[in-house]
């Protein structure tokens, strides 16, 4: 499996694995929630080394 891009700035592993799940939802609403999670979840994992 390639790394995706937007794990250089979600570098948790169970946020990894929530972006997964929250980018399988198509719907507009889900959409906007993987949006906000990836903004604050990037903010959130700005000091984390990888």
């Amino acid at each position: 499996m390639t790394k995706k891009t937007v794990f250089n700035f979600i570098k948790t592993p169970c946020g990894q694995a929530k972006y997964i799940e929250l980018e399988a939802n198509k719907t507009l609403i889900g959409k906007f929630r993987l949006l906000w999670f990836t903004l604050i979840a990037s903010i959130r994992d700005w000091n984390i080394k990888e």
